[in-house]
């Protein structure tokens, strides 16, 4: 018998005087979930272009409906500036600001369904945001994926060249996105064949969809107040994942993160032939299935 069809509603959330949208997916009538997840954005781009992308003629790039056809429970939210959220206030959009905005809407998700703690996947500045709110708030967190992470900025191609075209950019203001832009986000590695053109140009067509501008915030937060993360104080499970060709943190930077992270349920992993945005890349389903592996491991029973 065919499983109940996927789907998709959407929610909102308050946090400091801003309305976030979230958008969840699941099976009909879910009763027994695998998990809930919650998928957290990076600097230039809304949720739903990163996390439930449609690419005409190529199935499949939906990390949402990978997850809930495997009976996740699968959240992600625009931050504030960003995608159907408040965006036209003059304010830091950040990654502390970011860690907040996730406090609310895990606190609107466990209203709503029940859910205890969460397993949490976030990309690039997403990761960071992630990864402060699990350090802040590891109550609430099940398991942490961080993707295109980046901790120090030691050794960072991209940081390097971004701080320098926004050495004057100030963190409340917001900076022009286009379909242009959303393209050197795959080339500025030196591996734009690496993902697909149609992928590339869905990609971007979502993203504009939503946004023609997008905050400064984390740009400036990632090129002049690095580290904002600690790792010895991040107590949750951690997996690490980085693309072969990913500009945005070297391997020492990120083996040093690893290496303090506290708890032995960590795990490191480079995944071939990807550069930044993993989940849009002609590789996607590495990524994917690390993720949705990481997730239902089994906890340990003993532990010494």
């Amino acid at each position: 018998m065919a499983k109940p069809k996927i789907i998709g509603t959407e929610h909102w959330a308050q946090c400091g005087g801003a309305k976030l949208f979230l958008w969840r997916k699941r099976r009909i009538r879910l009763r027994n979930s695998a998990g809930s997840v919650i998928l957290v954005h990076g600097s230039s781009m809304a949720s739903t272009p990163s996390f439930d992308l449609r690419v005409p003629d190529r199935p499949g790039y939906s990390l949402m409906e990978y997850l809930a056809k495997r009976d996740y429970d699968v959240w992600c939210m625009d931050h504030e500036g960003y995608g159907r959220s408040t965006k036209n206030r003059k304010i830091h959009a950040g990654i502390k600001r970011g860690a907040e905005e996730l406090l609310a809407t895990v606190k609107y998700v466990r209203k709503k369904s029940g859910a205890k703690k969460f397993l949490l996947y976030g990309i690039s500045s997403g990761a960071l945001r992630a990864a402060l709110f699990a350090q802040k708030y590891p109550q609430f967190v099940q398991r942490l994926v961080l993707d295109a992470f980046v901790w120090t900025g030691k050794g960072s191609s991209t940081l390097k060249e971004r701080a320098k075209r926004f050495a004057n950019a100030k963190s409340t203001d917001r900076r022009l996105i286009h379909p242009k832009f959303i393209r050197t986000i795959f080339s500025r590695d030196k591996h734009a064949k690496a993902a697909y053109p149609d992928v590339i140009k869905a990609f971007a067509k979502a993203c504009c969809e939503l946004d023609d501008s997008v905050p400064n915030g984390t740009y400036v937060d990632m090129t002049r107040r690095l580290p904002l993360v600690n790792p010895k104080k991040l107590k949750p499970p951690v997996l690490v994942t980085r693309g072969e060709w990913d500009g945005i943190a070297s391997y020492e930077d990120l083996i040093e993160f690893f290496s303090l992270l506290p708890n032995p349920d960590k795990q490191f992993v480079v995944m071939p032939g990807i550069s930044h945005a993993s989940l849009q890349m002609k590789n996607f389903e590495i990524i994917f299935y690390l993720i949705e592996r990481f997730f239902s491991q089994p906890e340990p029973i003993y532990k010494g």
